[in-house]
């Protein structure tokens, strides 16, 4: 029974650790486009924020897949009596990690168009107007 505990896990870990490094690679890489355009152009800004929403993309996920991780408890009696079982909890389990991860990946698309939307939204500054109150130097 251990073995297949452990056999559950060696299989269960990497496989939501490469697809969730798959999932947020593709975002990131293709939601770069979007940022360069929600900051008007400005790379550096865009990179950094991009890579922001990576990082908390990774954390949400993976910390998502660690706590849903545990397969005890769920049978009242001896679990994994079977090969069977062990195919089935797998399933269930990475099967709910797919549509977790499939939610959070168009949530993050949600707030790439969001924030294009607002982006274009705000007309740029016109030159040689100046936002907010006038502050006058006095001459010497």
């Amino acid at each position: 029974m251990t073995d297949k505990f452990i056999l559950t896990y060696a299989v269960y870990l990497p496989v939501v650790l490469l697809l969730t490094l798959y999932v947020a690679r593709t975002l990131f890489r293709n939601g770069r486009v979007f940022m360069l355009d929600i900051f008007k152009g400005k790379s550096d800004i865009a990179d950094a924020t991009n890579k922001l929403f990576e990082v908390g993309f990774y954390l949400l996920n993976i910390g998502f897949a660690l706590r849903i991780m545990e397969v005890d408890g769920y049978w009242t009696d001896d679990p994994f009596d079977t090969n069977q079982e062990v195919v089935e909890t797998l399933a269930s389990k990475l099967g709910g990690f797919a549509i977790y991860l499939g939610v959070m990946l168009f949530f993050n698309m949600y707030l790439f168009f969001r924030g294009r939307r607002k982006s274009r939204a705000t007309p740029p500054p016109m030159p040689g107007v100046t936002i907010g109150p006038s502050v006058t130097v006095p001459a010497r």
